[in-house]
């Protein structure tokens, strides 16, 4: 070998063995490093099992998708179909997200399925599909085919599938002929069934034993056939709100069997009674709007766990509560009772009750005695009934040493209720008839944050001297919609918001907030305020102020 040639020779070797652990050159060192993976064009592979092409405006299903890949992300895309043989090859798929798309019943290939036997989770809502996919894999456990505008369910889709815990069917087109009674059959795993916002008439037989949740509202439901619940022993939530459920749809049968019910929602309905054989279970019962008139105790009688009744805007009268209807339920926490006609307090409530709702009612009178056995009471709404003040005996309210917010808005209240517990953080008296105001009113109440006395009609002459004293912890004041000429003196320090909109005030002192240095919001919209009508002093000292609404009077107002 000539010497020119010897030397080539050794210059390439050199070059090559000095490249051997460039990184920028694996392809000539370690042989046993990993190639990186092809990623269709625009998606993203953020690991090698991950294929994500999530809102890309695709209209193609991307090629070039690993065959390694587990999860793969397609939602919120423009695909109308998916092609089989794209589908098939990808064997070892466990996610599949194709949420939000174009795809039709025509455009999914029940053949596609077939090798995707490894796959967990299966996301196709909000497409165009009108039958549900024939067969899918065995191994799946979560299905969510909601909102589509699927009619039929088919023997194979949810059923033989041992691993199946979550199917979702809401807002569909589903009627009972489109869901045969083995729907569900060889799937004893299932927890969460949503059939809601379907076409339903009477609820499904053959649902899965071991449903904890079962979501029917929405539908056209009047009937639940005798026995159709009576395997669901594991069930803790039933949603069957907003359908047509009447007394004869029901049976003492019912939910007598649901032994686990926790959660039972029946409002929005057309049933006239409390239904028969609750369970002692049951933690919370819906039944607002519906066209109850009477509670007979017997209904409640075995739900001796229930915390939450719910009977709001029903058609309750004057005798729909008897004494001793209530008194069984001694874990109740909150009855509601918003939008009926009750004329007086249900009487003897649970000792343990902690929230009275009944607003919208035709109570006009309380006795001493009305609340005694609710000691616990944190919550007592009462607004817009018929109070009147020569009606509220001085001692309704003083034994509830708990209390910490009462309403009393929209009633017909001339003065302040006497014998207000120290508790109380929140009072609502607005839209009553307030005349005066006197210290010994408020006497006590050095825990209030908030006092709503808007909508009435005191004058700043009719409010006593110190009444505002003992509010010590007081932040938030409304006397909006009064007949106020000017700011009331000796507000609370610890005063922050202060509403007295449409009022008459028609001045502003240096003087005027000296007592609030805390203040941060002040509301004097629609008063009678002219352009020097704030004296520039009233506000230099209020360092915390962040709002200041003066709009709607007869100029505009000069804030400095």
């Amino acid at each position: 070998m000539r010497p020119q040639e010897l030397l080539l020779l050794l210059l390439m070797l050199k070059w090559s063995l000095a490249h051997t652990e460039d990184p920028a050159f694996p392809h000539l060192g370690d042989s046993s490093q990993p190639l990186p993976r092809p990623c269709p064009w625009r998606c993203s592979c953020p690991r090698d099992d991950t294929v994500d092409c999530a809102g890309l405006d695709l209209r193609i299903f991307p090629d070039n998708i690993t065959r390694a890949a587990r999860h793969l992300s397609l939602q919120n895309n423009q695909l109308r179909e998916l092609p089989y043989n794209e589908l098939s090859r990808l064997s070892g798929l466990r996610t599949l997200d194709l949420h939000s798309n174009l795809i039709t019943s025509e455009g999914l290939p029940d053949e596609a399925f077939e090798s995707l036997n490894q796959l967990e989770n299966f996301y196709v809502a909000h497409n165009k599909l009108s039958v549900a996919p024939q067969f899918l894999p065995r191994s799946l456990r979560v299905a969510d085919l909601a909102a589509n505008e699927v009619v039929e369910i088919f023997p194979l889709t949810f059923g033989e599938k041992p691993a199946l815990r979550s199917v979702y069917l809401h807002n569909n087109r589903l009627r009972n002929t489109g869901l045969p009674p083995n729907t569900f059959h060889g799937s004893e795993a299932i927890t969460t069934l949503s059939l809601s916002s379907n076409q339903l008439s009477y609820l499904p037989p053959g649902l899965p034993a071991s449903l904890e949740r079962l979501h029917l509202q929405n539908n056209l439901i009047s009937k639940v056939p005798r026995g159709a619940l009576s395997l669901q022993t594991h069930l803790r939530e039933l949603y069957l709100q907003h359908n047509q459920l009447t007394d004869s749809g029901l049976d003492a049968t019912t939910f007598s069997k649901l032994s686990s019910l926790e959660y039972l929602d029946l409002s929005h309905n057309q049933l006239a009674t409390v239904p028969e054989g609750l369970p002692g279970t049951l933690t919370i019962l819906h039944l607002g709007r519906n066209c109850i008139r009477h509670v007979e105790a017997v209904r409640l009688h075995k739900a001796r766990g229930l915390r939450y009744l719910l009977l709001q805007h029903n058609k309750l009268g004057a005798s729909a509560l008897p004494k001793g209807t209530l008194r069984p339920l001694r874990a109740l926490h909150t009855l509601h009772l918003y939008g009926n006609k009750l004329e007086r307090v249900p009487p003897a409530l649970p000792r343990h009750l902690q929230a009275l709702v009944m607003p919208h009612n035709r109570v006009a009178a309380l006795g001493a005695r009305d609340l005694v056995s609710a000691r616990a009471l944190a919550e007592l709404n009462l607004a817009y009934n018929s109070l009147a003040s020569a009606r509220v005996h001085p001692s309704a309210f003083r034994r509830l040493r708990a209390l910490r917010s009462l309403d009393l808005a929209g009633n017909q209240l001339t003065r302040l209720p006497e014998g207000l517990p120290a508790s109380l953080r929140l009072l609502r008296l607005q839209r009553n008839q307030l005349r005066t105001l006197e210290p010994e009113q408020l006497a006590g109440l050095n825990k209030l944050r908030e006092l709503n006395l808007g909508h009435n009609r005191l004058r700043v002459a009719d409010i006593g001297p110190g009444t505002w004293h003992e509010l010590q912890a007081l932040k938030v004041l409304d006397l909006s919609h009064n007949e106020l000429s000017f700011v009331p003196p000796d507000l609370p320090e610890a005063l922050e918001e202060l509403h007295l909109q449409v009022n008459r005030i028609s001045h502003v002192g240096p003087e005027a907030f000296l007592s609030t240095p805390h203040l941060r919001a002040l509301f004097l919209r629609a008063n009678r305020l002219h352009m020097t009508s704030i004296a520039a002093e009233a506000l230099q000292g209020l360092t915390h102020l962040r709002v200041v609404d003066t709009a709607e009077n007869p100029e505009q107002v000069l804030v400095q």
